[in-house]
């Protein structure tokens, strides 16, 4: 378990990083007033995740690879911290959904049925705290991935 402490701690910040994002889109009314935007700015998380992926294996680099990590090294860091933000997904699902906004839901419904986009039922089996759970785990799991394969190549490091 040492081994993979790193991945861990940065799996565990992924996280919560990820639930206050969730607050900040609250904030914002993208779950309520201004759902309309929240298809677009839910996005911009990307952007927040694959700085924490660099920030992961530059930590990991430095601290457990004495400065030098190769590219197999550095996709295996981040594969380990997606299977941690996996495999904690259905949780901070759950916090999102029941604590954070639970009107979500029932919001994403509404809008998707007003716009044209789906049936009441096609929406109400696409947004619910299963499918969501579902989505977080896989969604993690696929991004995670790829993420970890493209900051592999620029936090690797060669012995001097």
């Amino acid at each position: 378990m040492e081994k993979y402490k790193t991945e861990l701690k940065w799996g565990l910040i992924f996280t919560v990083i990820l639930i206050l994002w969730m607050v900040f889109e609250k904030l914002m009314g993208w779950h309520g007033e201004n759902i309309e935007s929240h298809a677009v700015m839910t996005n911009v998380f990307a952007i927040v995740a694959i700085v924490i992926y660099v920030v992961a294996f530059l930590d990991k680099r430095k601290n457990d690879y004495n400065g030098v990590m190769t590219w197999t090294q550095g996709f295996m860091t981040g594969f380990y911290i997606t299977i941690v933000v996996a495999v904690l997904s259905p949780v901070a699902q759950y916090i999102i959904h029941t604590l954070i906004s639970p009107d979500f839901f029932e919001n994403m419904i509404d809008h998707s049925v007003q716009m044209g986009k789906m049936s009441r039922s096609e929406a109400t089996g696409y947004f619910n705290l299963k499918s969501y759970m579902i989505q977080g785990v896989l969604g993690a799991f696929m991004m995670g991935v790829v993420t970890s394969a493209i900051v592999a190549v620029f936090t690797m490091k060669k012995s001097k």
